[in-house]
C-alpha cells in the first residue's frame, strides 16, 4: 500500500494500491489512467495557493496539487485523454451557527478541486464529499475502485 500524507502526493500502478488517512476538510483527489492501471493521489489542505506567500509545497493546494499530479502521471506515460478523477473529503468538521468563509474550508476545497479538474478537462466520475465526518480512502488501480472508510459507517465503494 502506497501512502500519501497530508499535503502530499504519490503515484502507484497495479497491483499496488494507494491510500490517504484523515480527510476532514481536506480533499483526496485520485487521477487514473485505466488502460495503464496508473493512479496518482494528492491530499490537498487548502483551495488556493495564491493566498499564501512563500509556499513551496504544491500538494498543499487544490490549484497547484492537481496540476502537479497530472504532470507526473503524464511523465510516466499516462494518456491525457484517458485520465479521470475520483474525489473524497471536504467535510465541515465543526458545526457553527453562522459559518463564515474562514470556517467553510471543506466546501471551498471541494469547489476549488472541481474548478481545477474542469479547467484541466478531467471528468469526475465519482465523489464522496461534504457532510460532517472524516474519511480514509484507498484506491485500487487494478479495478479502478475507491474505498471510502469512515468511523461508524459502511465502507463505500465508488
Amino acid at each position: 500500500m502506497v501512502r500519501v500524507g497530508m499535503a502530499d502526493m504519490n503515484i502507484c500502478t497495479a497491483p499496488d494500491a494507494i491510500t490517504t488517512l484523515g480527510l476532514g476538510s481536506c480533499v483526496g483527489i485520485v487521477l487514473y489512467d485505466p488502460a495503464r492501471k496508473l493512479a496518482g493521489m494528492v491530499h490537498v489542505m487548502l483551495p488556493d495557493s495564491t493566498k499564501i506567500i512563500h509556499n513551496e509545497n504544491k500538494a498543499k493546494f487544490a490549484d497547484t496539487g492537481i496540476k502537479e499530479l497530472l504532470e507526473q502521471l503524464l511523465h510516466l506515460g499516462a494518456s491525457r485523454s484517458r485520465i479521470t478523477a475520483k474525489i473524497a473529503g471536504g467535510a465541515q468538521m465543526f458545526g457553527f451557527q453562522n459559518a463564515s468563509d474562514l470556517l467553510r474550508v471543506g466546501e471551498k476545497n471541494v469547489e476549488a478541486t472541481k474548478m481545477q479538474l474542469k479547467a484541466l478537462n478531467i471528468p469526475i466520475i465519482a465523489e464522496d464529499t461534504g457532510a460532517n465526518y472524516g474519511r480514509t480512502i484507498e484506491f485500487y488501480p487494478e479495478t479502478g475502485e475507491l474505498l471510502v472508510k469512515s468511523v461508524g459507517k459502511e465502507i463505500k465503494r465508488i
